[in-house]
């Protein structure tokens, strides 16, 4: 087992069709490129990284259950769940490290219904509008963050 912090990330439902579905919007990267930026970024921090993807919002809750006194962090992209699951929001709001919240559009940029995140009031910060570089980001400010509780 390592000695490194870990961070969880965490990519929610239809972030599998990543590439394919609306490139226009998501870009043309997949969620597999998207990890490796992830993993890359935590290597370069000192961090060990786990990932989990579900199109099934109590898988997702049932991995940050799972993080809990484990990770150090968690980054979340938790697409549409972002906008309407509490349950996902409490999970995160009972986890005693840093949470960054990822998207890889601007949802306050887009359709009114995306404007509001039911998960930032339980987030440290949130990025978003910054692409396949908000992986990057979301890593290193978790980084930083778990720094600056040691």
């Amino acid at each position: 087992m390592s000695a490194r912090p870990c961070v969880l990330l965490l990519s929610g439902p239809n972030l599998d069709l990543l590439g394919d579905r609306q490139p226009e919007v998501y870009g043309t990267a997949t969620l597999d490129d998207h990890v490796a930026t992830a993993r890359a970024a935590a290597e370069a921090e000192g961090l060990d990284l786990e990932h989990h993807q579900s199109n099934h919002e109590g898988s997702l809750i049932e991995a940050v259950h799972a993080a809990r006194g484990r990770c150090a962090a968690i980054v979340v992209n938790a697409g549409a769940l972002t906008h309407y699951s509490w349950s996902l929001h409490d999970a995160l709001a009972a986890f005693d490290g840093p949470v960054v919240e990822l998207h890889l559009s601007n949802p306050a940029g887009r359709e009114p219904f995306r404007h509001t995140s039911v998960l930032a009031p339980a987030a440290s910060g949130s990025i978003a509008g910054f692409g396949g570089l908000g992986y990057d980001l979301a890593v290193r400010a978790a980084a930083r963050l778990i720094r600056d509780q040691s």
